[in-house]
């Protein structure tokens, strides 16, 4: 593990490889950037590690907009990750413009994606991963994937995610762990997983240390592998996300409990440890704030690879002698993180967080394969177009995105309602004014396996606690009563906020749009919804009702929502 000396170190090598110098200004003032400049980097040691998390099932190169809005709460606020636009440019000294810049924040996103282009891509993925297995060798390197893979387009969704585990095994992912893969269900998770006594037809490990089985109360998957890399024996831990079965339906998993498990985690370590463990890696579905919260109280992990909240940074963060390392979505970004190890612990590093820039980089022929093999039974269906946008379209955002403004205004006209709730998903790709919008575009932002739109009457008192539970599930202070995800989107009405209150205080002003009415607590409204965790909802999916509302409207436009309003407690 490193010392305090040892990071100043090592923080001082990281930023001469984190593309930020003269050259990479140069070339990302012409649109210059090249797959050899991406791959550019200093090596360090013997061993190198690779992490993508949360792709979402995208296997084609894609627009995703980052959030211009990420607020912390508590001891997070104003810190990494909560930090977007000019100020997120200033704390890690990147320039505006720059393809580092056009990849992590939302800053002129529609002008520089014009430029740069998609990112992402499962050939361009496996491009530079052979790249970097070329030159490290084959057995120095050691590449793991953070959950959130088979799921999110419309062939993970068909093929119950056996297009992605296909996807997996030709990129040799050596390990994972799992979120929205439980919501196939407990039994096709292990059909492709297999236990913690083997099986599946994913040929890595899936390592999900805190999931346990509620009638014996034992272990359902590995918590570790070992791995022996350039002569050194690392541990890899899987950490599940904590909430699933409260987040998403507990009926698809209704024999397994969850949960952050801090004292398993340390167990775990001290294993991995007393087994001759070198080098310990938490490969974690926990989201950022969790995992700083745990590396602040659970020592011996030297590596923290964190997912869950699509958070990406072009450094690491150092908690104590644990060092966090945050890799975005959707394939758009590779971490590359290269150890020296001196004396069974990990001395010093060197880490990039590399942008997949699809139209830099040379698609890998196999994998190229693979993708189109995927989906040419459905090529003709997901090219469709069903509308075009004259907005930019987009998902992420602690309280809306345009494209969830879209999924309201279809549910609130399709399903006769007053108001609308669409949950807080970060998952979905950006769609720029003047494209097409096509099955392809809708199934990344609604595919699921309990897609019903529901139409319910709720009371405006039932209305505010709703708000109020997903409030404070979001912005509690306390990272371990966090259970992810944004804000609900909702249409119809507007609200205020102050996300710094405590529960059942934090929303005020709720308004019906439509009427400008305060909401009556006694009155009922009509609702309309999708997601529901609940079994047995009824309901069209909603990607036929969003379909329809945009076939029946042809062209897009979605006003800016400032229905909204947040305020702050003072420091």
């Amino acid at each position: 593990m490193l010392t305090r000396r040892d990071f100043l170190t090592v923080a001082a090598a990281t930023a001469a490889v984190t593309g930020f110098g003269s050259r990479f200004a140069a070339l990302a003032a012409g649109q210059k950037i090249t797959q050899a400049d991406l791959l550019r980097f200093k090596p360090k040691g013997k061993l190198t590690i690779l992490h993508m998390t949360d792709c979402h099932a995208h296997l084609k190169p894609i627009y995703f907009r980052e959030p211009s809005i990420n607020l912390g709460v508590g001891a997070a606020r104003g810190k990494v990750p909560h930090l977007t636009g000019e100020e997120y440019m200033k704390h890690f000294g990147l320039q505006p413009g720059s393809h580092m810049a056009y990849a992590l924040t939302y800053t002129d996103f529609v002008s520089l994606a014009r430029q740069y282009g998609r990112v992402g891509g499962m050939d361009r993925m496996a491009t530079l991963v052979k790249a970097i297995r070329a030159e490290r060798g084959e057995g120095n390197t050691l590449f793991l994937d953070g959950g959130d893979t088979l799921h999110g387009s419309y062939t993970a969704l068909k093929t119950r995610g056996a297009d992605m585990v296909q996807v997996m095994n030709a990129l040799g992912i050596d390990a994972t762990t799992g979120h929205w893969e439980f919501t196939l269900g407990d039994e096709r998770v292990l059909e492709l997983f297999g236990d913690k006594d083997g099986g599946g037809s994913f040929k890595g490990a899936f390592l999900a240390g805190n999931v346990f089985d509620n009638e014996w109360e034992e272990p359902v998957f590995k918590s570790t592998k070992f791995f022996e890399r350039a002569g050194v024996k690392i541990a890899v831990i899987g950490q599940a996300f904590p909430f699933t079965p409260i987040a998403n339906p507990r009926y698809m998993i209704p024999k397994w409990s969850f949960g952050i498990r801090e004292k398993q985690v340390r167990a775990n370590v001290e294993a991995a440890r007393k087994a001759g463990a070198q080098i310990v890696v938490l490969l974690s579905h926990n989201g950022f704030d969790v995992d700083r919260k745990m590396a602040s109280r659970v020592d011996g992990i030297d590596i923290i690879l964190t997912g869950h909240t699509h958070d990406a940074a072009p450094r690491p963060t150092r908690v104590n002698n644990t060092i966090l390392i945050a890799t975005g979505s959707h394939t758009k970004f590779l971490s590359r993180l290269d150890i020296e190890v001196r004396d069974g612990r990990m001395v010093d590093y060197s880490y990039a967080l590399i942008p997949v820039l699809s139209d830099a980089i040379t698609p890998d022929p196999q994998m190229r394969k693979i993708v189109d093999e995927i989906r040419a039974p459905h090529e003709k269906m997901l090219r469709t177009v069903l509308g075009r946008t004259e907005s930019l379209l987009y998902r992420r955002g602690n309280f809306n995105g345009t494209f969830d403004d879209l999924i309201c205004n279809a549910m609130l006209e399709e399903r006769d309602a007053e108001i609308a709730f669409s949950p807080g998903f970060r998952w979905g790709a950006s769609l720029l004014p003047g494209q097409d919008i096509t099955w392809d575009d809708l199934y990344s932002e609604t595919a699921m396996t309990y897609p019903a739109v529901y139409r319910l009457k709720f009371k405006g008192s039932r209305i505010k606690e709703i708000l109020e539970d997903v409030a404070d599930n979001l912005f509690n202070p306390d990272p371990y009563y966090q259970q992810g995800g944004d804000m609900v989107r909702v249409g119809g009405m507007g609200y205020t906020i102050n996300v710094d209150a405590g529960m059942g205080k934090r929303i005020s002003d709720m308004t019906l749009l439509k009427t400008g009415d305060p909401i009556d607590p006694d009155r009922e409204y009509v609702v309309a919804g999708w997601a529901s965790v609940n079994e047995g909802t009824k309901g069209p999916a909603i990607w036929d009702v969003v379909s329809s509302y945009i076939r029946r409207k042809k062209v897009i436009s979605v006003p800016p929502n400032d229905s909204v309003k947040v305020v702050r407690s003072p420091v």
